[in-house]
């Protein structure tokens, strides 16, 4: 009886270490950690992704109930996808403004040294699609801004680092690795107010009024 009984707590004891470590490693714990810890730092994550591309119907959701939109982005195809195509169409409501950021195309720019980083791990990209793919998205948001007179360009030249997504509610910051594409690099999704938040807002902001020539102006450079 002693064996039995020493058997049925031994296996219910294994039953529970399994659920409790299955509930810690969940992504529904994870979330509730998260929120925890950040609104008792003050820090204002929202949730966590560990690749940016996990974030897509979340982001599109956030875009469809902004006032205003802010991109600084590292190489801009997102824009041409489906999270942001509601903004372009006009589906949404009416918005304040969207200003995008897309990094300085020409050869001698941080973006070449971004290429050179990528074309180390990415055999199929060659030597200056990059700087080209970055050119044909300006070019298509220079496209929108002819049909939607909120929407602004910008080029910027800093190192290509990460990617920002703000809007008046919420900030997705990705973190670039010298080994990885962006749709792969882990995603903050940070809330107002909070100081992820305000920080995403001083850098976008900074970099936009540092950006002072419109993508307009520069199409002889592209």
């Amino acid at each position: 009886m002693n064996e039995f009984t020493l058997g049925v707590i031994s296996s219910m004891a294994a039953t529970a270490f399994s659920v409790g470590v299955g509930w810690i490693l969940s992504a529904r714990a994870r979330d509730w950690a998260v929120a925890v810890l950040s609104r008792y730092s003050g820090l204002g994550v929202r949730k966590l992704h560990r690749q940016q591309r996990r974030a897509a119907d979340e982001l599109a959701a956030d875009l469809a109930r902004a006032q205003w939109v802010g991109v600084l982005a590292g190489r801009g195809n997102e824009l041409t996808r489906d999270a942001f195509a509601p903004l372009w169409s006009g589906a949404v409501r009416p918005l304040d403004a969207v200003q995008v950021l897309l990094p300085d195309p020409r050869e001698d720019s941080w973006l070449a040294r971004r290429e050179e980083s990528l074309r180390r791990f990415d055999r199929g990209l060659r030597p200056g699609m990059l700087l080209e793919q970055v050119r044909n998205n300006a070019e298509y948001v220079r496209e929108v801004a002819l049909h939607l007179d909120v929407v602004e360009l910008r080029f910027y030249d800093l190192p290509n680092l990460y990617r920002i997504v703000l809007t008046d509610e919420v900030a997705y910051i990705t973190l670039y690795g010298d080994m990885e594409h962006g749709r792969n690099s882990p995603c903050v999704v940070a809330q107002r107010p909070g100081l992820l938040y305000g920080l995403a807002l001083r850098i976008f902001t900074s970099t936009w009024e540092a950006s002072a020539v419109t993508g307009n102006d520069r199409g002889a450079h592209l």
